[in-house]
């Protein structure tokens, strides 16, 4: 359960891209406990939602689950013209979708670079792009969370494309920020460390070998004895999207166990 206050997304219209399972997920339940009037999730297998729509509109949203693989930029991009062909506009966006397949640098093929870059960093670009021309037109103001990753500051060495397409989509979120910064448009990002997602779940299987109970065995391994939980990250991308973030715009906080550059 939210910590946050339960109006403090009365009122908008929230679009979260990769929506449907695991963090994104956690984040539009979110949403909804905060009070959000509507909330559109994207992704590509609408089976694994089965049930989320109900429980948004049981918490008091209004929700519409759209069918999206924003590897395709054409569908990335109606998925914003669907959030205001359906709500009239659209208020907050996050983008939660991603690719995590691995790779280093000397195996990383070009097709699977140009996937990552696809999902991770094109996809947002022109989901923000499309989410901002809507504000301007309305002359309104908005919120716009990217999720990163702390691989972003240099990950390890089998996460090259995907290190390479979150780093990029860092520095855009800095560069968005910047340039609307005057209209009223806050832009953020969180740099999110190891979290025990449903998606975690299957790439650790499927590149590492996991067994059952991996998580807890990782965990030990950790300061806090755990895997991030997404509904803390949750609670944390809502509140930028919130009024209650204050005038913070350009941010990148980093959520995670480790401290950047700290040696013993």
């Amino acid at each position: 359960m939210t910590m946050l206050n339960e109006t403090a997304l009365a009122g908008k219209v929230v679009l979260v891209s990769g929506g449907t399972q695991g963090l994104g997920a956690a984040i539009a339940r979110t949403a909804a406990r905060c009070g959000a009037e509507a909330i559109v999730v994207t992704g590509r297998r609408p089976e694994v939602a089965a049930g989320l729509i109900d429980q948004l509109e049981s918490l008091g949203s209004r929700a519409l689950l759209v069918k999206t693989d924003v590897a395709n930029l054409d569908e990335a991009v109606a998925s914003v013209q669907a959030t205001i062909d359906a709500f009239g506009r659209v208020d907050c966006v996050v983008n939660a979708a991603a690719a995590t397949s691995r790779g280093t640098l000397l195996d990383t093929t070009p097709e699977l670079f140009e996937q990552h870059v696809n999902i991770n960093l094109r996809a947002p670009f022109f989901i923000m792009q499309a989410a901002v021309r809507d504000m301007l037109a309305r002359s309104a103001k908005g919120t716009i969370v990217n999720v990163l990753s702390i691989s972003a500051l240099t990950g390890s060495p089998i996460l090259a494309p995907y290190a390479a397409s979150k780093g990029g989509l860092m520095s855009l979120t800095r560069n968005a920020a910047h340039a609307h910064r005057f209209d009223g448009i806050r832009i953020n990002g969180l740099n999110i460390g190891w979290t025990a997602t449903d998606g975690e779940n299957v790439t650790q299987r499927i590149f590492h070998g996991a067994q059952d109970g991996w998580q807890e065995e990782a965990g030990k391994k950790l300061p806090a004895g755990r895997l991030g939980d997404p509904d803390e990250i949750a609670d944390m991308i809502v509140f930028l999207l919130s009024d209650g973030s204050g005038v913070v715009t350009g941010a990148v906080i980093d959520w995670d166990q480790t401290v950047v550059g700290g040696q013993d």
